[in-house]
C-alpha cells in the first residue's frame, strides 16, 4: 500500500510537469503565430491566435488546481515542493506570455488596414524571433531541468531590451517623417512593447527554474535591464 502511495504521489508530479510542458509549447506556438501573422499581414492567422488564447487560460487554472490540491493532499517538502510551486508560477507566466500574444494578434488586424512599412516590419521580425528563441530555450531548460540553459536566458534579458529602444528610436522617426503613419507606427509600437515583455516573463521563467533547482529565491546578480523607453 505505501509503495502504491508513492507511485501515486510520484504520477502526480509528473503529471504537472507533463502538463505545464504541454502549455508551454502551446504558448510557443501562439507567439511564433502572432508574429508570422504581423509580419505577413495576414489577418486569418491573427484571428486564429485571438481565438486560441482561451485554451491557455483553461490549461493554467487547470495547473494552479492540480498544484493545489498536490500542495493540500500530499504536504511536499523540499525538492518535490518548489517543483509544484514552480510549475504553478510558470504556468501563470505563460498565461500571461499568451494574454501578450493575442493583444499582439489584435493589434495586428488593425495595422493590415494600413500601407506596409517593410523596415519597421523587418525590425519586428527580427526582434520577435529573438523572442521567441529566449521562449524555447527556457522551456527547453525547464524539460530537461537544465540550469545552465536556463542561466544564459537570464543573462541575455538585455538584448531584447536593446532591440526594443532601436526599434522604439526607429518609430519615432517614422511618425516624425511622415505624420500619416502615426496610427500604424503607434501599433508596432505596442507590438514590440508586447514582444519585450514576453521576453521578461522568459527571465521570470528562468528565475523561478533556478529556484525549483537550487532552492534560492534570488539570483545573486542585478538582473540585466537596458530598457530606457517605455509605454
Amino acid at each position: 500500500m505505501n509503495e502504491h502511495i508513492v507511485k501515486s504521489y510520484e504520477d502526480e508530479l509528473n503529471v504537472l510537469t507533463a502538463e505545464v510542458t504541454r502549455m508551454g509549447g502551446l504558448t510557443e506556438a501562439q507567439v511564433a503565430d502572432c508574429l508570422k501573422a504581423v509580419v505577413r499581414r495576414d489577418q486569418e492567422l491573427a484571428g486564429q491566435v485571438v481565438g486560441h488564447d482561451e485554451r491557455l487560460d483553461v490549461l493554467q487554472m487547470d495547473i494552479e488546481r492540480k498544484a493545489i490540491r498536490l500542495i493540500a493532499l500530499r504536504q511536499p517538502m523540499a525538492n518535490d515542493l518548489r517543483k509544484t510551486v514552480a510549475a504553478m508560477k510558470i504556468a501563470t507566466n505563460l498565461e500571461r506570455v499568451g494574454d501578450l500574444a493575442k493583444n499582439i494578434a489584435k493589434r495586428t488586424l488593425v495595422i493590415i488596414e494600413s500601407e506596409p512599412m517593410t523596415p519597421l516590419t523587418r525590425s519586428i521580425e527580427r526582434m520577435g524571433k529573438l523572442v521567441l528563441s529566449r521562449m524555447k530555450t527556457v522551456l527547453d531548460a525547464y524539460t530537461r531541468s537544465d540550469l545552465d540553459r536556463a542561466l544564459s536566458v537570464w543573462s541575455q534579458d538585455d538584448e531584447v531590451d536593446e532591440h526594443y529602444n532601436s526599434l522604439f528610436r526607429e518609430l519615432l522617426t517614422y511618425m516624425m517623417g511622415d505624420p500619416r503613419t502615426i496610427t500604424a507606427c503607434a501599433h508596432l509600437l505596442f507590438v514590440a512593447k508586447n514582444l519585450e515583455r514576453i521576453g521578461d516573463h522568459a527571465t521570470n521563467i528562468a528565475e523561478i527554474i533556478h529556484y525549483e533547482i537550487t532552492g534560492e529565491e534570488m539570483i545573486s546578480a542585478a538582473r540585466p535591464r537596458t530598457d530606457a523607453f517605455q509605454v
